[in-house]
């Protein structure tokens, strides 16, 4: 089972799985059975017959009540049959934490993924449309964090669910450097030829130009809290954990924005 299984991690942990002819389950509101971080009647059935799974949280695994919310699913799926469980968790944040004790005191193989912001942020995610108009702004300040690639983390997770020696690990995985956004959004301008810049603003109004564009008070004020907690420097510093899990070096954050600069992704609206 992965659950997520459409989404930046999920789909290449599916896409790895299945090219290893492993048959996989995927965990989503149009899956069969579904399943629907946000309606509980469907979250015990979707295990059935599942003897390893991914966990992820939507929206994200810091968000109040992930913890409550994952530890159930998590004895529901012990409770049918699991055997192996691989939580994606986040670095530093207590909600995360709240989610890894709920995971690590059940009777089950577990191992804990904790990656940095992903590099995926920038040309699938949140950051992708402000930069595309030229600015990046973010509660982030001049802090600086070390990026890693969505296919380093996706690599580590089907180890951990198909391979020997991941039981009971903690990986924090970063990419091999420390990035300030500004550094990142210049990197990115340099591959493109664009000037693109990155603007330190305050939490407060973050949330107001998420709301600006249509988003629910409630779910703006929670995201702004996040992003502003996630990069206040708490995690500024390396972790060894993709070395310790695939014996390689991770990816670096300007490798892939020089793979990725040439698709087009980031060219201003309307070219």
């Amino acid at each position: 089972m992965v659950l997520g299984g459409t989404g930046r991690i999920g789909r290449r942990v599916s896409k790895r799985l299945v090219e290893r002819g492993v048959n996989v389950r995927v965990g989503s509101r149009s899956g069969e059975p579904p399943f629907d971080w946000e309606d509980p009647a469907t979250w015990a059935d979707a295990f059935v017959g599942v003897k390893s799974a991914y966990l992820m949280y939507y929206p994200e695994i810091e968000w109040p009540g992930a913890g409550e919310a994952v530890g159930t699913v998590a004895r529901l799926a012990v409770d049918a049959g699991v055997e192996r469980l691989v939580l994606l968790s986040a670095r530093n944040q207590d909600e995360a934490v709240r989610c890894e004790d709920a995971v690590t005191s059940l009777p089950v193989e577990w191992t804990v993924v904790a990656p940095a912001s992903f590099n995926q942020n920038f040309d699938e995610g949140v950051f992708l449309e402000p930069l595309r108009h030229g600015v990046l702004a973010l509660p982030a300040g001049d802090n600086a964090d070390p990026f890693v690639d969505a296919d380093d983390i996706a690599d580590v997770v089907v180890a951990a669910l198909t391979e020997d020696g991941h039981v009971g690990e903690r990986y924090e995985l970063t990419g091999p450097r420390l990035w300030t956004f500004a550094e990142g959004v210049g990197e990115i301008a340099r591959a493109t030829g664009r000037e693109l810049r990155y603007e330190p603003i305050t939490r407060d109004a973050f949330a107001e130009a998420i709301v600006g564009e249509g988003a629910p008070r409630e779910f703006a004020e929670p995201l702004a809290t996040l992003i502003s907690e996630f990069f206040d420097g708490r995690n500024g510093s390396l972790a060894d954990g993709v070395e310790r899990a695939l014996g390689r070096k991770p990816r670096d954050f300007a490798d892939w924005v020089a793979e990725i600069a040439p698709t087009g992704v980031w060219d201003a609206p309307g070219r």
